[in-house]
């Protein structure tokens, strides 16, 4: 795979999470099958950089471990001060001579590569020297407020901050960034802990650009739910649904019957062939293989399990890590586990 040369990219993964009410680090909840980190880590694959550096802190082994198989370097932020300074943890790991800085949150698994994609080519034809991308929001309560003078920019007020005008803007940062290297390091020099929380907030280096006349644009994400941090039990269940229901959407599109596609759960990693029927309550999980022409009746239960065409399932039946032939009819009610 061709690298591109002139991309970093940041992935923020130090913070508790302490929302989630869990003894675990926030980023290593799993979200449709694994982690919410690795989702954001498989997103920004997408555009080839040249580096993935997530920056570890709360429980840091553990998230260095979940890590393992994929290509990132650690930046280790011993003291939560911020995503200022977390952000300047990784100066030493860029070298002076790269050309931009992506940061993504690793708390948003269901950001996409297209919208990643979009907000490097328009930071590129723009040419400039930060970029925001923003959404909006019919509530915005909780979130960091886009300041806007005219059409441009003028500075990301943080809620705890906000007066009651900005309070009601709807358009809110959104978390990602991509700052020329030089700049980003430049104003992140100039970020100070002068606020309600004593933390060095990464959102002023949008003012420090805006206040010296240095080119700020901002890409407007159209799909709020793809950029909105996963912060709560409650978050983790919508984006675990949302990917549920794209991934069963890809399944029907491409000639499955789902009747009743709320209640069905289907691994990324499952294949199910033409024309296979697949009844309410149904969890196929794992790598498994489902041919052409099947049946699978309301609460089958499917894990690691290769199943020929034409096989019937009968209602309520679990299957493990087992062989069914093609032609074959499994009573409802039928528990099998190999291996």
């Amino acid at each position: 795979m061709k690298r591109n040369k002139d991309l970093s990219v940041v992935i923020l993964a130090a913070g508790k999470g302490t929302r989630m009410k869990s003894e675990k680090a926030k980023v290593l909840h799993e979200v449709f099958g694994k982690p919410m980190v690795h989702h954001v880590i498989e997103a920004v694959q997408a555009l080839t950089p040249r580096r993935v550096i997530a920056i570890l802190g709360h429980q840091q082994e553990r998230v260095r471990a979940a890590l393992d198989g994929y290509e990132v370097e650690i930046v280790i932020q011993q003291e939560q001060l911020g995503t200022g300074h977390a952000v300047q943890m990784t100066r030493a790991a860029i070298p002076e001579n790269d050309g931009l800085v992506m940061i993504v949150c690793g708390d948003s698994p269901l950001i996409s590569p297209q919208s990643l994609q979009k907000m490097y080519k328009n930071h590129c034809r723009a040419h400039a020297d930060l970029t925001l991308m923003t959404t909006i929001l019919d509530d915005p309560t909780g979130y960091g407020r886009v300041v806007t003078s005219g059409d441009m920019i003028a500075a990301i007020v943080e809620e705890k901050e906000a007066d009651e005008a900005q309070k009601k803007i709807q358009e809110i940062n959104a978390g990602i960034y991509l700052a020329d290297r030089q700049f980003l390091f430049e104003a992140l020099e100039t970020v100070t802990p002068e606020n309600t929380q004593g933390e060095f907030y990464l959102t002023d280096i949008v003012e420090y650009g805006v206040s010296r006349g240095r080119n700020v644009q901002k890409t407007i994400n159209a799909v709020p739910m793809e950029v909105l941090g996963v912060n709560s039990r409650v978050e983790l269940e919508a984006a675990h649904r949302r990917m549920q229901q794209q991934r069963n959407i890809v399944l029907m599109q491409q000639g499955v019957t789902l009747h009743n596609s709320d209640t069905i759960r289907v691994s990324i990693s499952a294949e199910i062939g033409l024309d296979t029927v697949v009844h309410n309550n149904v969890d196929i999980t794992g790598d498994c293989t489902i041919g052409s022409c099947c049946t699978l009746e309301s609460g089958v239960s499917l894990h690691n399990c290769s199943i020929g065409e034409n096989v019937h399932i009968g209602a309520n039946s679990v299957l493990e890590n087992c062989t069914v032939a093609s032609e074959s009819v499994v009573p409802p009610l039928t528990y099998k586990r190999e291996g």
